[in-house]
């Protein structure tokens, strides 16, 4: 991975009572239920941090090189380059959106490398808004499972295919990342990427059945660099399942595609980042 910058003892215990054995099990089992209450928690921490707000896009409905088409596999989209071709990628968007200018450059980019691109509008409309006070990010997210990205985007490949599409990649950007794993797990792909990622477990990874590619930050309260360590340690583990885990250092949750284009440091972490993606999928879908 690149990071860039006992055995339990026996005891013998006296005989116990049933009415004991049974307080202890139900003690056990609370324990167990308060653990999986308090990892749950915490991933709904995660999830709701500050971070994933971050930095929100100002949303542009006209913009990018390629066109909106009314349906792609059933769902709106943003799609960029050669119909013909051969090979295609599906970027999904984090909560803020297909109409995001720099996932559309991000896009326009990835299709100049001569892949059909599309980026499908998984959220119908409504992507998540900051400045709605009545509508956090709990309640949009609950509207917004992370699970609709795998079941509408089967159709999408499903699509690429019918034009004669012969591979197909993926990326997903934090919310996004959730449904490119889905996919790779189903292999529904040829190669997945995962930026920034949000709620991707161990046993997520441990199911990958494709190439995969996951580009986290130094900084990063959602998917902290120890996680993306485990992720690594499980892929290498796994012979049959060429990756790359690669912790960017400096830079946040959100850099790869929620950056400001007034700011040269951060262009340059996520031109990197975009770079290191076309070159998984140069390596995988061609």
């Amino acid at each position: 991975m690149q990071i860039c910058p006992h055995q339990a003892d026996v005891v013998r215990l006296p005989h116990f009572s049933f009415l004991r054995c049974f307080l202890i099990q139900s003690s056990c089992s609370a324990a167990s239920s308060c653990e999986r209450e308090r990892k749950h928690n915490k991933t709904e921490r995660e999830m709701t941090t500050p971070q994933c707000c971050a930095n929100p896009p100002a949303l542009n409905t006209a913009g990018g090189e390629g066109k909106v088409v009314d349906s792609f596999g059933g769902l709106t989209a943003y799609v960029a380059g050669a119909v013909d071709s051969k090979a295609a990628v599906v970027l999904i968007s984090d909560i803020f959106g297909f109409e995001a200018p720099n996932l559309r450059k991000i896009a326009d980019r990835v299709a100049s490398l001569g892949y059909l691109v599309v980026v499908p509008d998984f959220f119908h409309g409504d992507p998540y808004v900051p400045e709605n006070a009545d509508r956090p990010i709990q309640v949009w997210r609950n509207e917004h499972p992370q699970a609709q990205a795998f079941e509408e985007a089967k159709p999408v490949i499903a699509a690429l295919k019918e034009q004669g599409v012969s591979s197909v990649g993926a990326a997903g950007y934090c919310w996004g990342a959730k449904g490119v794993v889905d996919l790779a797990k189903a292999r529904e792909l040829h190669a997945a990427v995962l930026l920034h990622p949000s709620r991707i477990t161990v046993d997520d990874i441990k199911e990958v059945k494709c190439p995969i590619a996951i580009l986290g930050a130094e900084v990063d309260h959602v998917s902290p660099p120890e996680l993306i360590k485990q992720f690594e340690q499980v892929l290498s583990s796994n012979p049959g399942i060429n990756h790359l885990v690669k912790i960017f250092p400096g830079v946040a949750h959100g850099w790869a595609v929620r950056y400001s284009n007034d700011d040269a440091s951060a262009v340059k972490s996520a031109e990197e980042a975009l770079v290191d993606m076309t070159d998984w999928f140069n390596k995988y879908l061609k």
